[in-house]
């Protein structure tokens, strides 16, 4: 079975001039020790040919070295980089070979080339056979063992440095890339929050206030002192959603159940629904009152199942239930809220799966759908575990 070598993605290439200058200045950095061959050609006491040849390697083998130092912080195909590595091995090889112990050193730049160009998996290798491959080359070069202590360190360490700062750069575009995710993640999320919130203020007071003008366009123009009692009623509320609105913009607005059940009697009343709802209380409930949470989870269902209700039951009567139980589980908060109307199966939407979202993130959970033969039930709960 074959082994395919993923390519790695190289460090990021420079974005302007100052990087680009940067990257000039440490890649020139190390031709320092292309002196020690430059010297050789000029006073090594070698032939014209060979001088001719030995420059001519020689520039071969630096552009090719820049080539892959250069190409390093873009993507490179993994098998042009282990062939242009071991191009540049023969090269340094024939080099050495032909022209003397001053030559050694370009096995420094193929170690280099090889952490700098070819993936972790293959440069952890690579590195220490080029460095083997210069100890093999020195014991086959007439004096090659007096440089060849001074060599070593520098092919080794300097390839797993250019491992180790490919590595380190690969890490912090990861880490860049993660920390741009986790923004979007943290956008996309207070979006959902914001429809969410908006989806159940606008839905509940556009229904109150369509109820309303409907009711005051019937008492037009037989009773126009209950009609304007209406019409304020629709100024009040138009006021309020944009208040509430604005709150929830600000993500600052919290749902509470005292407020929440005055508001579903206003809707139920005006709906011409008989409205059977809890006193203030509910029996068993901490003496504190609910967590913050928890208890806005619940207001926000007892908003979003009243405003169904109104809109889309044709109920005549809606009776709510809030009160604390015992389980298996540990203690609970229970809402109810049933209606004797066309009843049927719940429609996914916006509505019952923001309230899911918001029940299940302190830990709750709802179920909704017929009651009987006629009406419908939504039923929703909290721990009383649940911390704000």
């Amino acid at each position: 079975m074959s082994t395919q070598v993923r390519p790695e993605r190289g460090p990021v290439r420079p974005e302007n001039r100052r990087q680009k200058a940067v990257k000039a200045v440490w890649i020139g950095l190390w031709l320092f020790y292309l002196s020690a061959p430059v010297g050789d050609l000029v006073h090594g006491g070698h032939g014209t040919v060979a001088r001719i040849l030995g420059g001519l390697g020689l520039a071969g083998f630096t552009a090719w070295y820049l080539a892959l130092a250069i190409r390093a912080g873009r993507p490179v195909a993994v098998p042009w980089a282990v062939c242009s590595v071991v191009l540049l091995s023969g090269l340094a090889g024939t080099l050495c070979l032909t022209l003397g112990r001053e030559w050694l050193v370009l096995f420094v730049y193929v170690s280099i080339a090889s952490g700098a160009a070819l993936p972790g998996k293959l440069s952890r290798w690579t590195v220490p056979g080029a460095t083997a491959l210069l100890a093999a080359t020195a014991g086959a070069v007439p004096g090659g063992g007096e440089d060849l202590a001074d060599l070593l360190i520098p092919a080794l360490m300097g390839g797993y440095a250019m491992v180790g700062v490919r590595a380190m750069i690969r890490t912090t575009v990861e880490l860049r890339e993660a920390r741009a995710t986790v923004a979007q993640l943290a956008a996309n999320e207070e979006r959902l929050r914001m429809a969410r919130d908006l989806h159940d203020l606008l839905g509940h007071s556009l229904s109150l206030i369509t109820l309303k003008s409907e009711l005051a366009g019937r008492m037009l123009p037989d009773h126009p002192e209950r009609a304007a009692r209406q019409v304020a009623d629709i100024e009040r509320v138009g006021r309020q959603a944009l208040v509430d609105v604005r709150e929830a913009v600000s993500g600052y607005r919290r749902a509470t159940l005292p407020g929440e059940l005055a508001g579903a009697k206003t809707a139920l009343t005006a709906a011409g629904v008989f409205a059977d709802l809890p006193a203030a209380g509910a029996d068993g409930l901490p003496p504190d009152g609910l967590p913050e949470d928890a208890e806005a989870a619940l207001a926000w269902s007892l908003r979003e199942a009243v405003t169904n209700v109104v809109r889309h039951s044709g109920a005549k009567r809606c009776t709510v239930t809030l009160e604390a139980q015992q389980t298996l589980a540990g203690p609970l908060v229970e809402l109810c809220v049933s209606d004797d109307g066309t009843g049927g199966h719940p429609v996914p939407g916006n509505g019952l799966t923001g309230l899911t979202e918001r029940l299940e993130a302190v830990g709750g959970s709802l179920s909704a759908g017929p009651a009987g033969k006629r009406g419908f039930r939504l039923l929703a709960r909290v721990p009383l575990g649940s911390g704000s």
